[in-house]
């Protein structure tokens, strides 16, 4: 397993910087309300609702707000039926996006992210544009200081895992789709702790930039991440190392 791109200098760049708590809780909660609608109100058979609840955990949304949005989507209590949408589209120098979308008015949100692109440089695609660009894979983050390089090996490779690579101080594990769930399963019970795991678009080709054209790309991936409808934005585009 050998190191590929650096997919979480974009997907994360917000994560550190971000301190609007309620609009990182409303998409959380639309995760969680989602991943239960479509696979049950029961973490331990929802893979996908158990990852939703440990990233609301992470990010110290209270217990009441989780069970209320798990309730939300089980139809024990009323609420918003989302929809799941993906959105391709193509930024400054022909770099490729895709944006996992979840709303109740798909014309309202297509209408306001096909304005942010246009005023940054970019265009909101049809299906297909930027999509082949990128492979979905299972990414899982470790604490830096909860196992050794050798240990993740050890661990997560013999449990399927395609690649590990240092990403500032914590270890990021990728690996298909499908072994997300197995990977992380295994690196817990050899008891290190996972910080996040999710399904995440990596770029198949990612395009270095640096500069202005790093600039205005860093300005349409934060506009379209800071949407409220927007779950999640991957680029193929990374910074140069040079970048600061």
């Amino acid at each position: 397993m050998s190191g590929h791109n650096k997919w979480s200098t974009i997907k994360h760049r917000k994560g550190a910087q971000d301190a609007k708590r309620a609009k990182v809780f409303t998409k959380i909660i639309k995760e969680v309300t989602v991943a239960a609608r479509m696979g049950g109100g029961d973490p331990d058979g929802n893979p996908r609702l158990r990852r939703a609840i440990d990233l609301a955990r992470s990010q110290n949304m209270p217990q009441d707000n989780i069970v209320r949005a798990i309730k939300k989507g089980t139809g024990e209590l009323d609420g918003v039926n989302y929809e799941e949408l993906l959105y391709e589209g193509v930024g400054p120098a022909g770099s490729l996006f895709l944006l996992e979308v979840m709303t109740d008015n798909r014309n309202r949100t297509a209408a306001e992210i096909r304005k942010l692109f246009d005023k940054n440089g970019g265009q909101l695609g049809a299906s297909g544009v930027a999509a082949w660009a990128f492979d979905q894979k299972g990414v899982i983050k470790v604490g830096g200081d909860s196992a050794t390089e050798e240990q993740l090996f050890e661990v997560a490779g013999d449990a399927g895992a395609d690649d590990i690579e240092s990403d500032d101080s914590d270890w990021m594990i990728t690996c298909g789709r499908t072994e997300l769930d197995a990977v992380r399963e295994a690196v817990e019970q050899a008891g290190i702790n996972v910080l996040e795991a999710a399904l995440a678009y990596i770029p198949k080709t990612p395009k270095e930039v640096e500069g202005k054209e790093a600039d205005s790309l860093l300005q349409l991936f934060d506009v379209l991440d800071d949407h409220e409808d927007v779950q999640n934005v991957f680029a193929d585009f990374q910074l140069s190392s040079s970048e600061p």
